[in-house]
């Protein structure tokens, strides 16, 4: 029953963290608000423009999982992978986070690759993502920092007067709470199955992570890990040009909202359903976009785009089901 309650919870509970977002933002909005915004006023040449690039960053990573697989002695078949890639997107919506997992388990199946190999593959993945994010946010916050100086100066906000608000209690409680979550976050890696599997899995998964070292065309492999993201800021930014009132959002303006908004889907709710809205609305507001648009335009570019990875994942999932297994016995 214990372990029964904790896979509720485990799925349950970004569930209703989103929905409960959602609700909150969305609780004054009638469906045919809603079904007007998306089948009247939406540009959907501009959106089938915008869907194309969602697709695009999927086959990237694909190919750049192939390139790190290889020094590690393992060859993938390219379709494989990109519908791997599919299905992984996909199996996040229903399971945050379990995305990587499902992939390199699909892989297994399909072509016998070591699973614990690729697994490093997807850490150094995720690793290289991230740096990335963190230098393409910090670029993109510097460049609108006159925006929000501004803004801050406009509202009166004052960092000193927030400060003052805090007692010593308050800091200390603060403290306190960034000390148990940390404490939690060691607790929980500690007890996931994964890193109690011995020094085998630990020595492959390092393996996979350095596997970057013996990358044949490292500088390939940071190509496609550029070119991932610029696909993802395309399938955001081309959005913008189907509603009138977010039309005139410049590239760089885009650029910092996309960013915001990458940050909020790290929030383990499906696809980032709930905060990712609540980000987007947020600082299309910063940027003078009146509040209504602002949010049916989260709402629908979200809700597109989530049915978008839902029929990339059974795209992948039937093509997986008409192809042909190579087991790990027969690739010897």
């Amino acid at each position: 029953m214990s372990s029964l309650f904790k896979k509720i919870f485990r799925i349950g509970l970004p569930f209703l963290l989103g929905l409960g977002i959602l609700w909150w933002m969305y609780r004054d909005t009638s469906g045919e608000v809603f079904l007007d915004s998306i089948f009247h006023q939406t540009d959907w040449r501009w959106m089938g423009l915008s869907l194309l690039f969602g697709i695009v960053p999927q086959v990237i990573r694909a190919l750049r999982w192939q390139q790190a697989l290889e020094p590690l002695g393992e060859k993938p078949r390219r379709s494989v992978c990109v519908n791997s890639i599919f299905v992984s997107y996909a199996a996040s919506l229903v399971i945050p986070r379990s995305g990587e997992v499902t992939r390199c388990a699909t892989l297994k199946r399909m072509d016998g690759v070591s699973f614990t190999k690729s697994l490093g593959t997807v850490v150094t993945e995720r690793l290289i993502d991230s740096v990335l994010m963190l230098i393409f946010t910090g670029i993109a916050f510097l460049w609108q920092l006159p925006v929000f100086l501004r803004f801050l100066r406009t509202t009166g906000f004052n960092f000193g007067d927030l400060a003052r608000q805090f007692s010593t209690t308050g800091y200390l409680v603060t403290v306190l709470c960034l000390l148990a979550a940390v404490l939690l976050a060691y607790i929980l890696v500690r007890g996931l199955k994964l890193f109690r599997k011995g020094h085998d899995l630990l020595r492959d998964v390092i393996s996979g992570v350095l596997s970057l070292k013996k990358v044949r065309n490292f500088p390939l492999y940071l190509l496609y890990s550029v070119l991932i993201w610029v696909g993802y800021f395309l399938h955001f930014y081309i959005a913008f040009f189907c509603f009138d009132a977010t039309s005139g959002i410049l590239p760089d303006e885009a650029f910092l909202i996309f960013c915001v908004g990458s940050f909020a889907v790290l929030v383990p709710t499906p696809n980032g359903a709930g905060p990712w809205h609540f980000a987007v609305k947020t600082m299309l507001v910063l940027y003078g976009v009146a509040e209504e648009p602002a949010v049916m335009f989260a709402l629908v570019v979200h809700t597109v785009q989530t049915a978008l990875v839902v029929l990339l994942g059974i795209y992948g999932w039937a093509q997986l089901n008409t192809t042909r297994r190579i087991p790990a016995a027969e690739k010897k």
